[in-house]
């Protein structure tokens, strides 16, 4: 793997100026709750600082990215082409920044859908990316107390927000946050 300060800057020169302020405020979130639920810290920051790398990369460069990388692009990415900045992402760090640890990489890819049965830092790296400082949207106060309670129950709230935002604006939903949302739950009632 290629060096933090090399990651870190190479992320700053594919970045907007606000987008890489936010993958600083994802990165410093994510060791936090690295901290806080004992996950390894090195990982939370490579994952943090590099979870955006592609984002802003135009729809048409993220399609032909995704089909040199083999990635198999689906009906809801095809209509909604900024979820393949996570797929895309990850190959794009596993080429250029020669990561190969399939649990950051993993965090990266799942980033904005989710999935279910997700790893500890998968969790950290999704819920980080909603509640890092610089975010303002209805209900982060409350999901930022509850993901330093109870990561999976934050997460579930945010899928709940997620799924609610998309559906007011007749948005099309990943099955991928569906299978998070109810791997959640049935987690939840088998405890």
């Amino acid at each position: 793997m290629k060096d933090y300060e090399f990651i870190k800057n190479e992320v700053k020169s594919l970045l907007k100026q606000e987008r890489y302020i936010h993958s600083l405020n994802v990165e410093k979130e994510a060791i936090k709750l690295g901290k806080k639920y004992g996950e390894d810290e090195f990982k939370c920051k490579i994952a943090g600082i590099a979870h955006d790398c592609v984002k802003n990369f135009t729809n048409d460069k993220l399609y032909e990215m995704a089909h040199e990388y083999g990635i198999n692009i689906d009906i809801i990415q095809k209509y909604s082409p900024q979820l393949m900045h996570g797929p895309v992402g990850a190959a794009y760090c596993k080429d250029k920044f020669e990561i190969d640890d399939k649990d950051i990489l993993n965090a990266i890819y799942y980033h904005t859908t989710g999935r279910g049965n997700m790893s500890l830092l998968e969790k950290i790296i999704y819920i980080a990316d909603l509640i890092e400082e610089g975010r303002n949207f209805q209900g982060v106060n409350e999901l930022r107390k509850k993901a330093y309670e109870d990561i999976d129950e934050a997460i579930l709230m945010s899928c709940n927000l997620t799924i609610e935002y998309v559906l007011q604006r007749r948005l099309l939903i990943h099955p991928l946050t569906i299978e998070l949302r109810n791997t959640l739950i049935l987690e939840g009632t088998n405890e």
